[in-house]
């Protein structure tokens, strides 16, 4: 697949609420995640598929999702960019009953058709 073939499943994907089906099917098993900003249980740097699937694991389970969206891809070269969409509650934490709305955009990098990093980028106040 291309990236932008790549990216059109992600999105397609996610938009299905199948967020934790694609890392199976799209990314490597050494894919690297970065987040902005770190807490004590979820590190801003991890490795490894298993590692990003307990992120999302761990998100899903501390937040009650009311809904949300997928914008893109946005495609250069080896690397494609989403525009994710948030509406959520928190359920623990100092956001804990916070209802909010949250964007971010997600940069992606792939190699031998497989989705190697994957940045995000949101507003921290």
């Amino acid at each position: 697949m291309t990236t932008e073939e790549i990216g059109r499943q992600l999105v397609a994907l996610c938009q299905d609420g199948k967020h934790l089906e694609a890392l199976d099917a799209l990314y490597a098993k050494d894919a690297e995640s970065i987040e902005p900003m770190g807490t004590p249980e979820m590190p801003a740097k991890i490795k490894g598929v298993d590692a990003i699937r307990k992120k999302g694991e761990w998100w899903f389970a501390n937040n009650e999702i009311h809904g949300g969206s997928s914008k893109g891809p946005f495609p250069n070269g080896d690397r494609f960019a989403v525009i994710f969409a948030m509406d959520v509650t928190a359920k623990a934490g100092p956001m804990a009953g916070k209802r909010m709305q949250m964007e971010e955009v997600a940069l992606y990098s792939v190699r031998d058709g497989k989705i190697v990093k994957e940045e995000f980028f949101y507003s921290m106040g």
